[in-house]
This record gives structure tokens, sequence and C-alpha cells, in this order.
């Protein structure tokens, strides 16, 4: 909050009393020091010296991209924050356009900006991602029909996500490490609800929409901005749909269990590992978290959903009361809006083919990403043998769905639930202490000598580092680790 008065304060934080410049690569280079730092994100440059003391993860963290383009660096670290409304108050200017590249330039010079030129990225994509999907469109009397040819075969649900708001109609399909997007204003308009198909063998997806007025099409619509593209997903803006609060229900003395409606015009499946941002505005500034969908319960036959789960999102979220974005989500009212963003995450399905042995590591919170794991191993993986959580917490009144684990661990023997305390009561029987080479080592038994494994490890970071290191010295291969980090 502090960070926030300030620049609402009229302070001149640029020192360059409100004028905008255009930056050359040289003189960006000249501004590397604490007090005169300045940084390029996506070709934008900001002195960020005064948000050296407000910046969580300290200076030196900042330092490493003083006086350069720090792009990389920051999507690596947070590509979810919105530096755009955070840092509006300190941006210098625009970096100068280099001159065009020479025929002779090779992919592993630097590159300024955050962005390579149209043409490298489309050259690139030819050498070694996947071919550029295409689309058609037909119709009837009352429908529209838009057909995606993606040219895979590994195509599902999840990968097409659609939205139609205020006019606009956008289509999103994930492919590998690359978005096509659909982007146009539709000829006339449609009905909220439409429908999604994919045909999973030739990877075609066909989206249909309703007519509002049972009359002929000209065209499809007018191109809107990035229409027909196919691009890297790291090189894509994230999209926000805002969803309903419908239900906020206590799962732990801090944490809740919230439920999000997605808008009717909407379609969107949330990909097993893959987190999504919540956005909210605070003080006038737009805040932005990450967060793991979870399932409505670890127990789906005892427990109905509130509404369909294509359309609710839920949230096992912790609440802080001396943070910033948690409270103002907790006050929320039912029936209040929360903007969602599209998901993102490396979690990949393939990695449970042929798994028999699946371990899972989580601290506090870092549940959430197991939760659909967990429903999903158990109903979908016939080769699993054994599927075991070992979960970190303070004390008893901290563990999640306790009874559910327990009561999951009772139904299917293949399962096998432990709880670390580290700080319980007299009265704890159960294993106590942190992560550590003795805890893992008893835990981490394969059911057989060769069994394929896969170990998933999600908490606070030091403890996700620690465990990382530690599988590490247990001598688990990489291929066999995946730790989840937004």
């Amino acid at each position: 909050m502090d960070w926030i008065r300030l620049t609402k304060s009229g302070k001149d934080l640029t020192g360059l009393k409100g004028r905008l410049f255009e930056v050359t690569e040289e003189e960006l280079e000249k501004h590397n020091k604490k007090d005169d730092c300045w940084i390029c994100i996506r070709g934008f440059v900001y002195n960020v010296s005064p948000y050296m003391e407000y910046h969580p993860g300290g200076e030196d963290e900042l330092m490493r991209a003083a006086g350069s383009d720090g792009t990389d660096l920051f999507d690596q670290v947070h590509r979810w924050v919105n530096y755009e409304s955070m840092l509006k108050e300190c941006l210098v200017g625009k970096m100068a356009v280099k001159p065009a590249i020479p025929k002779d330039y090779h992919e592993e010079k630097k590159v300024l900006n955050g962005m390579r030129p149209k043409s490298q990225v489309t050259d690139t994509r030819a050498r070694e991602g996947p071919i550029s999907p295409s689309y058609d469109w037909f119709q009837t009397d009352s429908l529209i029909t838009i057909i995606i040819y993606t040219k895979q075969k590994d195509m599902n649900l999840d990968s097409v996500i659609v939205d139609y708001q205020h006019d606009s109609f956008r289509a999103e399909t994930i492919i590998k490490d690359y978005s096509y997007l659909i982007h146009m204003e539709l000829f006339r308009d449609i009905q909220e609800d439409f429908s999604v198909r994919v045909v999973e063998n030739v990877g075609k997806i066909e989206i249909v929409l309703k007519k509002k007025e049972h009359t002929s099409w000209k065209c499809l619509g007018r191109a809107l901005e990035n229409h027909n593209s196919f691009t890297p997903r790291k090189d894509t803006a994230f999209y926000y749909r805002k969803c309903q609060l419908i239900s906020k229900e206590d799962v732990t003395h801090d944490t809740k269990l919230f439920c999000l409606m997605l808008p009717p015009s909407s379609y969107l499946q949330l990909p097993i590992g893959q987190h999504v941002y919540l956005k909210l505005t605070i003080a006038g500034t737009e805040i932005v978290k990450p967060y793991t969908p979870v399932s409505h319960s670890l127990l789906f036959k005892l427990m109905e959903p509130i509404l369909p789960d294509d359309k609710c999102i839920y949230f096992l979220i912790k609440i802080y009361p001396a943070g910033l974005f948690t409270p103002k989500l907790d006050h929320l009212q039912i029936g209040d809006f929360v903007s969602v963003s599209s998901p993102e995450g490396n979690f990949k399905i393939s990695q449970f083919q042929e798994l028999e042995d699946l371990f899972l590591l989580a601290a506090g919170t870092g549940f959430t990403p197991m939760v659909k794991i967990l429903n999903y191993a158990l109903t979908n993986i016939p080769s699993l043998r054994k599927v075991k959580l070992m979960f970190f917490n303070k004390t008893e009144d901290d563990i999640i769905w306790r009874s559910q684990l327990e009561n999951l661990a009772f139904k299917d023997k293949r399962c096998d639930i432990e709880f670390v305390l580290s700080a319980p009561t007299s009265g704890w029987n159960g294993k106590q202490g942190h992560i550590s080479r003795a805890l893992l080592s008893e835990f981490l038994k394969r059911s057989l000598d060769k069994s394929k494994v896969l170990i998933c490890i999600c908490g606070p970071m030091p403890f996700t580092e620690q465990g990382i290191r530690l599988l590490h010295d247990l001598n688990f291969s990489k291929d066999e680790i995946h730790s989840f980090t937004a």
C-alpha cells in the first residue's frame, strides 16, 4: 500500500518532470546503479530506483536487469504482475526503434524490447514449432459454425477457450507452447450460449454459434487485434473475463473455498496442473495474483457441486489479514465480480502415461494443484499402483480437507496420506518437522525396483527449492520431478 500511496502523491518518480523520451540501447546501459536504475520491459523503459525499497524480492533482484532489457527475467519470475499499472508513474519512455536486422543475423544474438521482429517469429516457428492452424466457417438459417484445423492429433476440449464480450468474439486454441487466435467483431449478434466440439483423431475444432436473427450473414465479421495469429504463448498478453462470486465457505480457520461462475458467453476448461490469475482493483491499482483451481471436492460421489464444473471455477485460498489482495477478496459479497485470466502452466498430462508410482509433496496451500491430480490419477491412470501424498502444515487446524483425504485413502487402497506438522500440540501422534532427507527417503519407496515414478512438489518457494535439492540428492532425475511455481 505504501508504494501505491507514493505513486499517487504527485511526486516526480522518473526525475524527468513528466517528459517521455525515446531511449537508445546506449542510453539505457548508462542507468545501471541503485539510485539511477532504468529497466526495459517489452519495449518500455522504467526508472525503478524509487521502487527499490518496495520490491518484494529486494533490490538485488531488480539490479539483475539494471540498464538492460529485463523482459525475459521478468517473465521467468512473475510474468503475472501488472507492471504497466504498478510502474506507470515511473515510465521514462519507449525504446528507440532498432535498424533493420541484417540477413546474416543469428537467433542467439540478444533481442531487445522483449520481442523478436514478426518475420523472425514466423521463421523460428517454421523451423521449430507446430504448423500454423487455419479456419473456415459456414452457416445455416440459425447457426454459424467455425471450424479450426489444428493439424494436430492430440487436441482436447481444454485446448480451446472461447469468449464473447462487448461484440468481440475471441477463440483461442492452445497448441503445445503456441496460441492460435480468432478475434473478430461478428457480422451480426449471437446468443450467449454456444457449443464446442473437438474431433481428436483429426485435430478439428468446431464452435457452433446461434444467431439472434435468422438472416444470412455476408461475412463472418471484421478482424480485430491479432486475428488469425499464431504466436508463442509467452509473447501473448493475458486475457481476462469477469466471473461472478456465487459462494464461499470456510475450510480451515484461515482458508476458504471460493466458487466463481464463468459468464454464459465464455467457454473455459481448466487443464490439470495449470493456474490462472485473479485480478482486483485495490486503491485504484490493478493487483493480480496466481491461484490454482481445484475440484469442488475430493469425493465427487458424496458431494454434488453447486453448478456444473464447466461453468464454475473453485479456489482454495488462504486469507492473510495483513495482506493486500486476500482481505479484499474475502470482503467481496456474493454476486460481486472477479476478473479471471486464461490458464497457463507447464504441467503436461502426458507425464502420467504408463505411470506406476505418483508421489505428491505439498505444504500449506501448495496442496491446491494436488487436488485435481489426485482425482485424475485415481480414476484415469490404469497403470497406477500407488499414489502417496505427504502434506506439510504447522498445526492440525491448518490441514485442508483432512477428513476428505482420510476418506479417500480409506476407500482406495492405492492411496496413502501422511501429515507432517512443524508445530503440533502434545497430543499429535503423527510425523513432525520440516521437509528433510530422512522423511523423504522413507516416504519415496517405489512399488517395484524400476517402476515409472513422478514426484510433484508445491509450496512456499523455500520449501520447493529445498525439496528439489533433496530429491536430486536421493537420485531422482529431472524428468521424474515436477515443481509447481507461478
